[in-house]
């Protein structure tokens, strides 16, 4: 029996001919080799907080406690709905890391998890953000100058695509089939004005559609589940069966799934044979 343990964070991946999944705890554990074997995950019943340290009952925002919640510029409303900046209202809560983190390049892009959907991220985070969401299949719409724009720009195309993950229909395998470049075409006609308009306003500078192909992701997975059934630290603090794939951030045993990016900051022994 081989044993790693300590706090967990979201799993890192590379983008391989299957995406390698890895967790940094005690030791560097390359999930991709335990596929088919047994395995055990034990919470220890303490959370620490990923930015101080601190002990914390509760996780807020993957990982932190509450006062960092309250505090930090990245637990702020404005990440989840970026068209909410209100930095130049000077109430910001860090200018330096909204400086690094929000005042630079972001791409809008179409992604297919299980259906159509459209995201935002920075240009530091592709592959890594369509490989957290589980998608099979990605490609960018636009780089724009800033996350606010970023926002408005995804504002606007939820009047005709979904923001948001079928989790349970990614996890299933239920993948629609389309042409993310058709798809691409499409949205641009029907946008074409609102972009425009955009594009006037913030400067023709800001906004700049991008014609690259698609960017398929296989993951490695040998049997995805029928039914979803997911674990839940809190309420059963250990987790046992056989790995038969990872996707997104869930790990999918023969029991049942986990999202391991849920439970950040929990302290956990993973166990297996």
């Amino acid at each position: 029996m081989s044993q790693v343990f300590g706090a967990l964070h979201k799993m890192h991946t590379t983008l391989k001919d299957q995406v390698e999944y890895r967790l940094e705890l005690s030791d560097t554990l390359v999930l991709n080799e335990l596929l088919g074997k047994r395995i055990s995950i034990s919470y220890e019943g303490q959370i620490n907080c990923t930015h101080c340290g601190r002990k914390t009952k509760k996780s807020f925002s993957q990982g932190h406690c509450y006062p960092c919640f309250t505090k930090l510029a990245q637990c702020d409303t404005c990440i989840m709905s970026p068209e909410k900046c209100h930095f130049a209202a000077g109430t910001c809560r860090d200018e330096n890391w909204a400086e690094q983190n929000c005042f630079t390049d972001h791409f809008v892009y179409l992604s297919n998890t299980s259906s159509l959907k459209v995201g935002i991220t920075r240009h530091t985070q592709l592959p890594t953000r369509w490989i957290d969401q589980g998608a099979v299949e990605a490609l960018v719409l636009y780089r724009v100058a800033d996350r606010r724009l970023s926002g408005l720009v995804e504002t606007e195309f939820k009047s005709l695509v979904k923001d948001k993950t079928n989790w349970r229909a990614m996890l299933k395998g239920d993948v629609t089939e389309m042409s993310l470049e058709d798809e691409r075409e499409r949205l641009a006609h029907e946008m074409a004005p609102t972009i425009d308009a955009l594009m006037k306003k913030e400067g023709l500078q800001a906004l700049s559609p991008l014609g690259e192909g698609p960017v398929s992701i296989e993951y490695p997975v040998l049997e995805y589940p029928t039914k979803i059934t997911s674990f839940n630290l809190d309420k059963a603090p250990r987790v046992e069966g056989t790995l038969m794939g990872i996707k997104g951030q869930y790990l999918i045993l023969d029991t049942g799934v986990i999202n391991m990016r849920k439970f950040t900051g929990y302290q956990v022994k993973i166990d297996w044979e």
